[in-house]
């Protein structure tokens, strides 16, 4: 699971702990990481848990987190891609990619890449995608070789490029999930609505409104975290596949255009996979 140390991540895997999952978890960095070991194990004091180190912002540790994972476990039974930044001003990772669209959408693809095979030999198994609703405001998608660049983009503006690289994670979970047919592998996406935890991190007056809202009981995290465990592990999602999922009541969504595209989501698989160089073994 990435996205784990902080916001509805760390309450999932604490429920997930408490039903007795053996996590492994990708962190930034080891203080982060003991950081969310002891939180997780206040609550779940004989909870399973490893961390492998990855700053999703360097996509070559991501893919080296992923071999390692892929080497160290027999089985993963499943995967939670749930990691995701709002950057209010534009900033460019040092693989040259827009940072929002290499944490959100390049690093869980690359990830998932590197995961594919144990996956698969580890069936009946299950991805999870954290996507969200904002992708219905998402700025235009040109599939191109550069759509992953970076652009120039105000802090009001950043909302549109977070939205393009959600509408991506949707239309990324729903291919996977056609691609992974008859392999006993299900992927599936959510959106987990309004969370105070971690809201707009880089904003100066973020804390203050998360108090407010907390105190108001607006965007009660919780919703967000009880969405994920239930498709991860809930037996009424165990056979569901190419879903995109409601934090009220896991309801389905239908997805923003061109997300309910098959062709358009094929096509981004493939050029996706041909910036990133990658070619999963199974296709």
């Amino acid at each position: 699971m990435t996205g784990a140390t902080s916001g509805i991540g760390r309450l999932a895997a604490t429920e997930m702990a408490g039903r007795g999952a053996h996590l492994v978890l990708i962190a930034r960095s080891e203080v982060n990481a003991e950081a969310t070991r002891e939180a997780i194990r206040g609550v779940a004091p004989q909870a399973q848990i490893d961390f492998h180190l990855a700053d999703l912002t360097r996509l070559e540790t991501v893919a080296a987190a992923g071999r390692t994972i892929a080497a160290r476990y027999d089985r993963i039974d499943v995967l939670i891609n749930n990691a995701g930044i709002h950057a209010f001003a534009p900033r460019t990772t040092i693989d040259g990619y827009d940072e929002m669209m290499a944490v959100n959408y390049l690093a869980p693809w690359l990830l998932t890449s590197a995961l594919r095979e144990t996956l698969i030999r580890s069936a009946p198994s299950r991805i999870v995608t954290t996507a969200s609703e904002a992708s219905r405001h998402h700025a235009m998608v040109e599939l191109t070789g550069d759509m992953f660049a970076p652009t120039q983009f105000s802090g009001l503006g950043s909302s549109r490029i977070y939205g393009r690289t959600k509408l991506l994670d949707i239309m990324f979970s729903l291919e996977l999930a056609r691609q992974l047919e008859g392999t006993g592998v299900t992927a599936n996406c959510l959106d987990p609505g309004f969370n105070v935890t971690g809201l707009g991190r880089e904003l100066r007056f973020a804390p203050i409104l998360e108090r407010i809202l907390t105190k108001l009981r607006i965007g009660d995290p919780r919703r967000g975290a009880d969405i994920i465990v239930r498709l991860a592990q809930d037996a009424e999602f165990r056979a569901v596949s190419g879903g995109y999922f409601s934090v009220k009541g896991a309801r389905p969504l239908k997805p923003a255009s061109p997300a309910d595209d098959p062709d358009v989501r094929w096509a981004l698989w493939a050029i996706t996979k041909d910036v990133l160089g990658v070619i999963p073994s199974c296709m």
